[in-house]
């Protein structure tokens, strides 16, 4: 098969990158199209992945988001012509469109509520062959049909099938095995579906940091220019290492939704400050079902504060969350194995799937 993946997101390469490998083993033509983010970029060249660049420069107003996404519809349609594209996969509007528009299935995984995503589910899920979205998503998805798999985004490249922690990354910023250390990630919160999202204040960070210091080295990755007054914690790393750093971290701070989820799974204690806490299915699950995580509203600062140091107290903590993820993953699916099948036996696997909800769980 031709098959054509298009990146919109840092967080897709990481989500695609072990399929392509295997796809690419196993006979198919894989296309990759990449919009202008240098992260995401970076990332396919750390992976050794060729990539087609769309090119556009990222626009933050709703207008300039619209007319960017007339330029890349034309674009990709331009590209999946040439390219006979069979089958397009991915999280991306463009390529929903330009499936319909030229004919060829398309794939679209999601792993966010409707509500928090208006225009994806006005624009992009009608146009869609199918939507794949992890199982807490069942019963808040209007899109049919919707298949459900027992994973999660970041088990397509968390998984242990997947994921050997490194423990020699900890030396390239100056720490030895076993030191304690706090990774913070503060968001933009400049997507379409952010919407008024709000996050950690610049006061509240620098309270956390007080409080963390005393315990061990802070360590702040963020998506955008840092505040000067935290420029001092800011950390210097490849984003192909970042999960290893978040394997080893004593604690995980911040109101990224995407990277407490991944500290989360990794056995981390994750703590998210923004308003969508207590909204998201996905996140929510990890949780309050096997408490890997933390989530609190912006006004419930000084509670989460309180409870961070409750876990600094705590001696075993770590071993604490490493059973808990052990607890996780047993219920849980390798994501990438599942992604190739499902890919591979398209449309039988959707069939298969939707008949037989509790397939996917052949992929542990």
């Amino acid at each position: 098969m031709n098959i054509l993946i298009d990146i919109c997101h840092p967080s897709h390469v990481h989500l695609f990158k072990h399929a392509i490998r295997i796809l690419q083993a196993n006979g198919h033509r894989v296309i990759i199209t990449v919009k202008d983010i240098p992260s995401a970029k970076q990332l396919l060249e750390k992976e050794h992945i060729d990539y087609i660049p769309l090119g556009g420069k990222k626009r933050d107003s709703l207008t300039g988001k619209v007319l960017m996404q007339v330029e890349y519809n034309y674009l990709l349609s331009r590209i999946a012509r040439h390219h006979k594209i069979d089958i397009g996969i991915g999280s991306s509007v463009t390529l929903a469109h330009i499936a319909r528009l030229n004919g060829f299935s398309s794939l679209f995984f999601d792993d966010d509520d409707d509500f928090v995503e208006p225009l994806t589910v006005r624009f992009a899920h009608p146009f869609a062959n199918v939507v794949l979205s992890p199982k807490p998503l069942e019963g808040h998805r209007k899109k049919t049909p919707t298949v459900f798999y027992q994973g999660s985004h970041e088990l397509a490249y968390l998984h242990p099938n997947r994921f050997v922690p490194d423990s020699s990354i900890l030396e390239t910023i100056g720490l030895h095995a076993g030191e304690p250390y706090f990774v913070m990630r503060f968001n933009a919160f400049k997507a379409h579906h952010d919407g008024n999202v709000q996050g950690l204040s610049l006061a509240q960070k620098l309270e956390l940091i007080k409080l963390l210091e005393p315990h061990g080295k802070v360590l702040i990755t963020t998506e955008r220019n840092i505040e000067p007054e935290l420029a001092l914690y800011q950390m210097t790393i490849p984003p192909d290492k970042i999960h290893h750093l978040l394997y080893y971290a004593t604690l995980f701070v911040g109101d990224s939704q995407t990277m407490t989820s991944e500290a989360a799974i990794l056995g981390t204690p994750a703590f998210r400050c923004n308003t969508l806490v207590g909204q998201l299915s996905v996140i929510e699950e990890l949780e309050h079902r096997y408490q890997l995580a933390y989530g609190f509203k912006p006004e419930q600062f000084s509670k989460m504060t309180e409870t961070i140091g409750q876990l600094l107290a705590m001696p075993n903590l770590k071993a604490i969350w490493q059973t808990r993820r052990a607890s996780f993953l047993s219920d849980k699916i390798d994501v990438t194995a599942f992604l190739v099948w499902f890919i591979e036996h398209y449309p039988e696997s959707e069939k298969i799937v939707l008949t037989q909800p509790t397939y996917p769980l052949t992929f542990r």
